[in-house]
């Protein structure tokens, strides 16, 4: 691979944005992979100009950071899709501001997209994950509530975690899928794989080191009637989406 795109959707995330660049900057030059990071930072909270301090610091490192955003939030989904309309890179991932997912992930990534896969995602609920801090009760309540509506929906049944915020596609497979995708907040992960299942491309899951940090901001059913709705959405606008030509194989999902 010649160029990794890391995408850093952010908001409220003052105290962590310079963490999470600085490692990922560490990890890409240490890897000596070429990169570049775009920080997507919507809202009035101070993260976005943070950021743009981190870039101004970076300038002369040969990793590029891009920050954009604008003082109107907009969604994650929304922030995501943008910036892999920018995005230059032959791969293209995003990964949660506040470090959730430590970037060395990106090793097990990396195999599985030299395998040959077109969509690789990190998974906390695999057996060889290992989630260091659980979410509160009620998150996880609100997660199996989630997991039932989205089996009823869309199903996706054979992805075990459809939520954590490390995933990773070829440049090209990321570019088609986002540029279909419509969901602005919570549900643009279900989107974009249901999407990626109805284009038949290759899907790989793979555990992950993953640990809660204690945000309170989400809603305690997950905003259940939004999620409802937008799962409905993504079957009606996608459904009958299919592959250009001929389907590529989908093989089963990694355990």
């Amino acid at each position: 691979m010649k160029l990794v795109s890391l995408i850093i959707p952010a908001y409220n995330e003052v105290d962590s944005i310079r963490t999470t660049v600085d490692q990922a900057v560490d990890y890409f030059s240490g890897r000596g992979i070429a990169s570049e990071l775009i920080v997507a930072a919507d809202g009035n909270d101070g993260t976005r100009e943070a950021a743009l301090e981190v870039a101004q610091a970076h300038r002369h490192l040969a990793t590029r950071i891009h920050v954009i955003g604008s003082p109107e939030r907009r969604g994650k989904g929304h922030a995501v899709r943008e910036a892999v309309r920018l995005a230059a890179g032959d791969v293209i991932g995003f990964t949660d501001a506040d470090n959730k997912t430590p970037i060395g992930e990106f090793d097990k990534i990396e195999s599985r997209l030299l395998e040959g896969f077109d969509v690789v995602i990190g998974s906390r609920s695999l057996p060889d994950s290992k989630v260091e801090r659980l979410q509160p009760l009620y998150r996880r309540m609100g997660g199996k509530i989630f997991a039932v509506v989205k089996r009823l929906c869309v199903g996706l049944d054979d992805i075990v975690d459809t939520q954590c915020g490390f995933k990773f596609f070829a440049g090209d497979v990321a570019r088609d899928l986002f540029r279909r995708q419509t969901i602005d907040g919570y549900m643009f992960d279900v989107e974009i794989l249901f999407i990626a299942r109805q284009r038949g491309y290759r899907i790989a899951q793979v555990p992950v080191r993953w640990r809660d940090d204690g945000d309170s901001r989400s809603q305690p059913v997950l905003g259940g009637v939004r999620i409802l709705s937008d799962t409905l959405a993504i079957r009606r606008r996608h459904r009958s989406l299919r592959p250009d030509r001929h389907p590529r194989a989908v093989l089963p999902m990694d355990s």
